[in-house]
């Protein structure tokens, strides 16, 4: 009977899988604040991601880990054609086809030496500069194969910076995933591990103010207005009052991502005996979809896809 009369229901193409792909190892090597997750090699990424389709999973957000002597101001390197993220995508693409969805972060923070999202003025990070190297990375990551480039640093313009620069270099087809409402979260920590961050200091001077509902509703306005096809509300389960407020006034699909600091929560509570982990996974999950969540990204997608698989 509750299955009958369930209003939210989740399935495996609703998951997005979050992957990081790191230059310099030889084997998948396990994050410790984020058990189960790997940054992979070429090779257990390719594996990774079979197994991730076996179970209906069929879109991956890639992240570059980068050798830090390839690292500089710029983040010059996420735009070579022969950086880590870039030659993954296409390895991804030259292995799956249109089988699997590549979506690329569109982001300099892995890539620069400082670890902010853009080019550090003064010690200010200088918006209008920036946007002319996310334009750089997107058309490097279309050039690659992927199908969805998803800037994450949340950039004044960078939308509207983006898509002019796909359509020029001929990727009209390319589409785009904002992160509309990204907060300055504590929520991030275990990501940082995971990406190698070189960040000293914080991101409040361009990432949202947790305080602030409003200011969500207006960013997602003028991403949405810039030509985003899918707007994003990070992290998840702390912005359900915003995700919520998202999916009411967006025309275009509204993502969520749930976040390694969510994850690791989770993970760490369910291996010490704390909770069920599983039966809260899919609760969390659950609650992110009937907010209006459209699409979770989720380091879970995998093993929530088999639940999933299992109930039905």
């Amino acid at each position: 009977m509750r299955r009958l009369t369930s209003e939210t229901r989740l399935h495996p193409a609703d998951l997005i899988l979050p992957m990081f792909v790191a230059d310099g190892i030889t084997e998948a090597r396990e994050i410790s604040s984020m058990p189960g997750v790997h940054q992979h090699t070429l090779d257990s990424l390719k594996s990774a991601v079979s197994e991730a389709l076996e179970v209906g999973v069929r879109c991956v957000d890639l992240f570059g880990v980068p050798l830090d002597s390839d690292k500089d101001a710029e983040g010059s390197e996420s735009w070579n054609p022969d950086g880590v993220l870039n030659v993954a995508v296409r390895a991804l693409r030259e292995e799956f086809g249109d089988d699997l969805l590549v979506m690329a972060d569109t982001c300099l923070d892995e890539f620069t030496d400082h670890g902010h999202c853009g080019v550090v003025v003064d010690g200010v990070v200088d918006n209008d500069r920036t946007l002319e190297l996310y334009q750089k990375m997107a058309v490097a990551q279309a050039d690659a194969g992927a199908h969805l480039v998803s800037p994450s640093g949340m950039m004044d313009g960078q939308v509207l910076a983006i898509r002019e620069a796909l359509d020029d270099a001929g990727h009209q087809d390319v589409a785009i995933m904002a992160y509309s409402a990204k907060y300055a979260s504590a929520f991030f920590g275990p990501f940082r591990e995971a990406v190698g961050s070189s960040l000293r200091g914080d991101r409040r001077t361009y990432q949202q103010d947790p305080a602030n509902y409003r200011e969500s509703m207006l960013e997602t306005q003028l991403d949405i207005d810039e030509g985003a096809d899918f707007v994003m509300v990070k992290p998840a389960l702390p912005y359900l009052d915003v995700l919520a407020g998202v999916a009411e006034m967006s025309p275009v699909p509204v993502a969520a991502y749930q976040v390694s600091g969510e994850y690791a929560m989770i993970e760490a509570a369910g291996r010490n005996g704390w909770i069920d982990r599983d039966a809260v996974m899919m609760e969390s999950l659950t609650s992110i979809k009937r907010a209006g969540a459209n699409q979770i990204l989720t380091y879970f997608a995998v093993d929530a896809a088999k639940k999933l698989r299992q109930e039905s």
